[in-house]
């Protein structure tokens, strides 16, 4: 990433844009309502409305679909059914097994069988819930345990191997066994799905979607509708959240809007009400592990093997790389010298899993976590101690009972070389700024003292790799214009979801040109602009399209220079860049100067710009290589307070370290980490997601199913970013992704939980939690601690 970038550079000049806490674009627009969404926007005249007739079995063969009752509603203009699609009825993103509208199997509860089109939002609504079905019900599959027992997978199970694990338990002075349950967790986005679909001539479509994907909408919906993908256009200018759920899900929507659109030559809105959406759409995939560890007397791990069941729902969806991120997270920040890790991607008669803010790796990291924990009790142990014990790296105390000596300890289970583990220093700045050893004393103390209050403390850390795991989706577009005026305006592939993307492109365009903030304007994310886009996930959003721009603003530069030194007769590298001007020899132009006369001299102001993360590979059959470009860190303590009577709890205190590299934006860069950390607290706590012993989903709104709040904040909330912080790898002005990792913060509570827990039991005993731990389960963990120590 050199280009034109070091011909104008001399002495780097001070940042004028970039590692400054910069407002997020569209901040005065939040608080003041003037941002616009999906269903903000002006609709063109005699707009329709949809909405979903959904099924309410789980597992059936349809006999007979009724909706003579439906099409006779007030206001409804069509009825659609899989009947009636043109082209393809199947919107799986990767793998052929979702279709748009159910044609003769229902496979979930909250399916959808057929799309309401009328006047009104309320008129489509009402006249979909008078659809009626006869069926031939079929065996349905609810849960993990009858998919293993019946071996229902929607995908093969998959297996990486280091090493002989299995002898190496047999030889281990210490060994143990577990599993651990994980739930799901619904995205609740602020803004739920919703798409807008306008029919252009000669059957083209041009779609507003609130999705993370454009293009993979514009892709689904050509296919839906039997077009070519240049008959179809995506904009997306925000979406009021994502967090993996407007991935793939999006696109059914669409499609549906567009199926309604196409059918009756009118524009369709398609807006899902909160109920239908949770119903309809997919989780984050809860998780099944066990575990088989060997260790040594101080805690230290020689051998483990992980069963991994990922509950993926009815289809494939994204399921592959999801279990496959798993498994790469089932070491978080441990060495593991020898290891076997068992996926599989199980098929129920639920909703479609998908991505969600961290894309399996959560779930990985929190089944090495219980092992650490598991092993600290089993020997009476401080878990910290256990977990530093194993951290990656030489181990600095000898002791092991396996001989480790001159081992770096620095290759995962998938063969990557860990080169840049700071952990070990993260660890010890938060065990100073958190107070850590004072704290566990005192905590001890006061559990002695009190019967019915126990508190517990946790540091846990987090190892977190960042890439897409598909290699193919490594790659971005931006194009760039400048006008003559000196005014830019950029678009690039990302999508803009709450997380600060465009801010932060901004930033770097505006830094490469050295401009000020306000000359740069990054547009709507249009198909017809940047084509072939990756989703904006896998926390690579700046990585990638701020990479892109960022050529694309050399491109230009170099232009600029290249003109320049011919017009003034000077050489190149007398050519700087310096705040909003450009010293050319001994003259000083003003930028918007220099653009104007590149204009009349008939140079090109506007540049394409691409990238594609170096380095990465990965070899499936023999379960080794490079998947991720770098890795990001993190460190978090949570202290709790748990009523043991009740198995109600309260948050104390936070205190959050992390790993940013050099941030581009400290003040975005700080909102992700904090807002990650609450979500991650609220799917191991409090997020419980629960279904009936037909499949329907009993808690699918804000009335049954609870996200935390600002009261659930801990009044001693502690974040920062770690000052010292450099990418080892060339990304973006060395910065590192900050979207994901975060989330596995989290982790902490769900720990300091159980910490407190433990505290009811004899020594030796690991509290038997599952996750999420609502209180009525954190009160049986209690009951069950008090009864074995009786």
């Amino acid at each position: 990433m050199s280009d034109h970038h070091d011909r104008s550079a001399g002495v780097a000049p001070a940042p004028i844009a970039i590692n400054k806490p910069v407002a997020h674009d569209s901040a005065s627009m939040h608080v003041s309502g003037e941002a616009l969404y999906v269903d903000d926007l002006p609709a063109p005249a005699r707009t329709l409305h949809a909405a979903i007739g959904q099924s309410h079995i789980a597992h059936a063969e349809i006999e007979q679909l009724q909706l003579d009752a439906v099409r006779e509603a007030d206001g409804v203009i069509a009825v659609l059914t899989a009947a009636d699609i043109p082209g393809e009825n199947d919107v799986g993103p990767v793998f052929p097994g979702d279709p748009l509208l159910v044609d003769d199997i229902i496979e979930y509860a909250g399916q959808a069988l057929f799309l309401v089109i009328a006047e009104t939002v309320n008129q489509a609504r009402r006249a979909a819930l008078l659809g009626s079905i006869t069926t031939k019900p079929l065996p349905a599959i609810l849960t993990i345990d009858e998919a293993m027992t019946s071996k229902s997978f929607v995908l093969p199970t998959y297996e990486i191997l280091k090493g002989d694990p299995e002898s190496k338990l047999a030889q281990s002075p210490h060994r143990l066994s577990g599993r651990l349950r994980i739930g799901g967790q619904d995205h609740f986005y602020l803004e739920g799905q919703v798409a807008l679909a306008i029919p252009g001539e000669a059957g083209d479509m041009s779609i507003m979607s609130s999705t993370q994907h454009p293009s993979e909408v514009q892709h689904l919906v050509a296919k839906t509708l039997g077009l070519a993908d240049h008959a179809v256009s995506v904009e997306v200018r925000r979406m009021g959240g994502g967090f993996g759920g407007k991935e793939t899900q999006a696109a059914g929507i669409a499609c549906l809007a567009a199926l309604g659109a196409a059918k009756t030559g009118r524009a369709v809105k398609l807006r899902l009400d909160r109920d239908v959406d949770m119903t309809l759409t997919g989780k984050r995939h809860g998780f099944r592990i066990d575990y088989d560890v060997g260790f040594d007397a101080e805690g230290g791990i020689e051998a483990i093997t992980f069963d991994q069941a990922a509950d993926c729902g009815y289809s494939p969806d994204l399921s592959a790389g999801i279990a496959d991120r798993a498994m790469f997270h089932a070491d978080n920040a441990y060495y593991l010298p020898d290891v076997r890790i068992t996926s599989h991607r199980c098929k129920t008669n639920m909703a479609s899993n998908t991505a969600f803010r961290g894309f399996g790796g959560p779930q990985g990291m929190m089944g090495i976590e219980r092992v650490m924990d598991v092993i600290a009790h089993h020997l009476d142990l401080d878990p910290l101690g256990v977990r530093k014990r194993n951290l990656y790296g030489p181990l600095t105390t000898p002791g092991s009972s396996a001989d480790h000596r001159g081992d770096q300890r620095d290759r995962t289970p998938y063969q990557m070389k860990v080169t840049d583990n700071i952990l070990p220093e993260l660890i010890a700045e938060l065990e100073v700024s958190a107070d850590y050893d004072r704290r566990r004393q005192a905590i001890q103390q006061y559990n002695r003292e009190n019967h019915v209050l126990k508190r517990g403390l946790a540091l846990t850390p987090v190892k977190f790799g960042i890439s897409f795991t598909t290699s193919h989706l490594n790659q971005a577009g931006a194009l760039l214009h400048v006008y003559t005026d000196g005014s830019i305006q950029l678009n690039h592939g990302g999508t803009e979801m709450g997380q600060g993307l465009m801010i932060k492109v901004q930033q770097i365009v505006a830094e490469e040109l050295q401009i000020d903030l306000d000359r740069v304007k990054i547009t709507a994310t249009a198909t017809g602009k940047v084509p072939n886009t990756s989703p904006t996930a896998a926390s690579a959003g700046t990585d990638l399209n701020g990479a892109a721009a960022l050529a694309a603003a050399r491109t230009i530069k170099g232009r600029l220079i290249d003109f320049a030194a011919a017009h003034f007769d000077v050489p190149s590298d007398a050519i700087l860049f310096r705040d909003n001007h450009i010293l050319v020899g001994n003259r000083t132009l003003a930028f918007d100067e220099l653009t104007k006369l590149a204009y009349l001299n008939r140079v090109q102001l506007s540049a394409t710009g691409f990238y594609k993360t170096p380095k990465i590979w990965y070899d499936r059959d023999r379960g080794c290589g490079r998947p991720f470009y770098y890795f990001a860190y993190g460190v978090a303590a949570a202290e709790v307070v748990v009523d043991t009577l009740t198995g109600e709890y309260r948050l104390l205190r936070a205190d959050l370290l992390h790993d940013v590299g050099r941030s581009i934006n400290p003040a975005i860069d700080k909102g992700q980490i904090e807002g990650g950390f609450v979500q991650g607290m609220g799917w191991l706590t409090a997020e419980e997601l629960s279904w009936n012993a037909d499949g329907q989903l009993t808690t699918h709104a804000p009335s049954t199913y609870k996200i935390p709040t600002a009261g659930d904040v801990p009044a001693a909330f502690n974040v920062t970013i770690y000052e010292r912080g450099l990418n080892s790898e060339m990304a973006v002005h060395r910065s590192k992704a900050v979207g994901e990792p975060p989330l596995m913060l989290g982790m902490s509570v769900f720990y300091a939980i159980s910490d407190a827990i433990a505290s009811l039991g004899s020594p030796g005993t690991c509290p038997p939690l599952d996750a999420p731990a609502t209180p009525e389960r954190v009160l049986a963990a209690c009951q069950a601690m008090i009864e074995a120590s009786a």
